[in-house]
């Protein structure tokens, strides 16, 4: 008896660590991603929401093509793990902040003042694959008249 006490002391605290850190690996999926000039670097851990195309005026003007690749993340799986110090954020008057590498101009993500706590990562700026595919295509009613959809994701007139 005293024996089996004795490996448990031992060896458990040990083997029990391991597991976790193992368990928690499996569950939580890990994104990383970067600017253009890589002077600033993020990481998400936990899961990334719905892959959105949006069209708006707004992400048109901010990233100058037909739409902006966007998928909702919280806030607390957000990490900035190099050149904090580099994003810059523009503020609309609407209460939307972007914030983007004040070096190259990638925009990395996007929130809005009423809700701070969901940040808008721009897919675009990903490291890792994405295996989502677009789960929806948004302000369809604002969008670029030159551009064409070419998949089956539903299309939204203004925000669902």
């Amino acid at each position: 008896m005293r024996w089996r006490l004795s490996i448990r002391r031992t060896c458990w605290p040990a083997w029990a660590k391991t597991l976790k850190t193992i368990r928690q690996d499996m569950r939580t999926p890990v994104h990383q991603g970067s600017c253009l000039c890589e002077r600033v670097r993020y990481e998400v851990t936990g899961n990334l929401g719905p892959l959105v195309y949006c069209h708006c005026k707004r992400c048109r003007k901010a990233t100058g093509s037909a739409f902006i690749a966007v998928a909702p993340v919280a806030k607390a799986d957000f990490n900035i793990t190099q050149g904090a110090t580099a994003l810059a954020t523009y503020r609309s008057e609407a209460g939307v902040c972007r914030s983007f590498c004040s070096h190259c101009g990638s925009p990395i993500i996007g929130y809005r003042e009423s809700d701070p706590d969901t940040l808008r990562l721009r897919i675009g700026t990903l490291d890792t694959p994405l295996p989502a595919q677009v789960s929806a295509h948004i302000f369809v009613a604002s969008k670029a008249e030159w551009h064409d959809f070419h998949d089956d994701a539903p299309q939204y007139a203004e925000r669902p």
